[in-house]
């Protein structure tokens, strides 16, 4: 093991190849923690171990504003603040604005509610005949499978249950929303999350992942995390070959900014792809981090590259605390105008608004239907020019 305060090259190798740099944030960062070495940088487990949790040390990265030290120090009765250091090394300490720090440091904002806002915006509660299981679409289910992620996003949907504990999500409750699903022939659509599913360990992984694997009415099977850009250390050789024995598996990753891409994320999703896994990315909107078109569309270009697709634009669901967070609708239909017609269609998802109290996912798009009569569209264009379309007679 050698000691980081000795490294003379700044890389790193990764159990997986190629040599990684290590960023001067990141060996900043990795001198907190005394007698850690670059190999407890790489080893996901140690990043978890050390995730920065308490005042004291977000105050050694950072000069905190005034409505960050309140926000850090009343967190705990709201959702607690959780950053692997890795997470940690990319926020621009000098930058207030920065849009890492934003989704990751607390705010005293949280501690404020508006009319509109509820624990449960989705009403994952009331469509969960068993613990665990949401059961709202027809023919698909959410397992929940833990309470913990690597990082505590500040606007996070479910956050009346995660990081607390008190939800005890455990072996009797998978076995519980394994028989639902057993029982439940029309369910052929098993979404696997959290929390963040890929915190646990992968013997528990597997077991949960086989199981469903098992259900013959099952044909589709996704696991839904944000831990390959927040922890990408956590993507390792044994891991990817895990999955590889469940094949086929889809993977929809939680991505918000282009900063977020970063060497070891490629890596990461590079090696998720190679395993014939295909990724999509869900991304939440939120004001002040990517409310504007360009940096949008940076991000679904820089996804792209890394062999991921952009699926969904979700506008912030109206969670106790996120007003300072929520954009105006308006602003996710001129993102999309933007996008449609500028950009590869690949990099254009869907942005959708998830029905306040449970009513699922509702697109929104730019009206470009004109009219409609007998049979006969205008339409417009990316480029506001009208088109007529017919439709056939028979």
């Amino acid at each position: 093991m050698t000691p980081v305060d000795t490294i003379k090259e700044e890389t790193t190798q990764s159990a997986a190849g190629p040599n990684i740099p290590l960023s001067p944030q990141e060996k900043r960062v990795i001198k907190l923690f005394p007698g850690a070495t670059l190999a407890d940088w790489e080893d996901w487990r140690w990043q978890l171990r050390n995730r920065v949790r308490s005042f004291e040390q977000i105050s050694k990265l950072m000069k905190l504003t005034p409505q960050e030290e309140r926000g850090v120090k009343g967190a705990g009765d709201k959702l607690t603040m959780s950053i692997p250091p890795y997470f940690a090394a990319l926020i621009d300490d000098k930058d207030t604005g920065c849009p890492i720090r934003l989704q990751s440091v607390p705010q005293d904002h949280e501690f404020q509610t508006a009319p509109e806002e509820m624990l449960d915006p989705c009403g994952e509660e009331k469509s969960s005949e068993v613990h665990g299981l949401v059961h709202r679409y027809p023919d698909r289910v959410l397992f929940l499978v833990n309470e913990m992620c690597a990082m505590y996003c500040r606007y996070c949907t479910r956050s009346r249950m995660v990081g607390d504990g008190n939800h005890t999500l455990n072996t009797s409750t998978y076995d519980a929303a394994l028989e639902y699903i057993r029982k439940h022939k029309e369910i052929r659509d098993v979404l696997i999350s959290g929390g963040d599913p890929l915190t646990l360990g992968d013997r528990m992984l597997e077991y949960l992942i086989s199981s469903v694997k098992k259900i013959p009415h099952v044909e589709f099977v996704r696991i839904g995390t944000r831990i390959p850009v927040t922890l990408p250390q956590r993507v390792t050789p044994e891991l990817i070959a895990m999955f590889k024995k469940y094949s086929p598996l889809w993977m929809s990753i939680h991505f918000n900014h282009p900063r977020e891409v970063t060497p070891r994320v490629k890596h990461a999703c590079n090696m998720i792809a190679d395993a014939g896994i295909p990724m999509g990315s869900q991304t939440v909107l939120l004001r002040g981090v990517n409310d504007k078109p360009e940096i949008m569309k940076k991000l679904f270009h820089e996804l792209l590259k890394i062999r991921v697709r952009p699926y969904y634009i979700y506008q912030c669901d109206p969670i106790v605390g996120s007003k300072h967070f929520r954009t105006t609708v308006e602003t996710g239909i001129n993102i999309m105008q933007n996008l449609r017609g500028h950009t590869t269609g690949y990099a254009v998802p869907t942005y959708v608004i998830d029905g306040p109290g449970g009513g699922g996912k509702i697109p929104v798009n730019p009206d470009y239907m004109v009219s409609k009569e007998k049979g006969r569209y205008v339409l417009r264009n990316f480029k506001g020019e009208l088109y007529t379309y017919v439709d056939p007679t028979y």
